[in-house]
């Protein structure tokens, strides 16, 4: 089953459809990066872009960091 989020930017409405176990979480990230009752320029949305493959980026280096400690453990074993 799927939800409908909605957000104006530029003028215009864009909704997506999502899983609805996702919507949740969607919706309260997009709250912070975004107005969601109002319209939101697009310079909102390359910030909310840029912001979180930001914290993508930071997410893949804690990963990497994390993989690194655990071949490191298996060879001292």
């Amino acid at each position: 089953m799927s939800t409908k989020i909605g957000l104006h930017i530029g003028g215009r409405r864009f909704d997506v459809d999502v899983e609805k176990k996702f919507a949740k979480f969607l919706e309260q990230q997009m709250a912070k990066d975004f107005n969601m009752d109002g319209n939101n320029d697009l310079k909102a949305l390359l910030q909310a872009y840029v912001r979180k493959n930001h914290e993508l980026y930071v997410q893949n280096q804690q990963v990497e960091e994390i993989l690194k400690k655990l071949d490191n453990e298996d060879v001292i074993l």
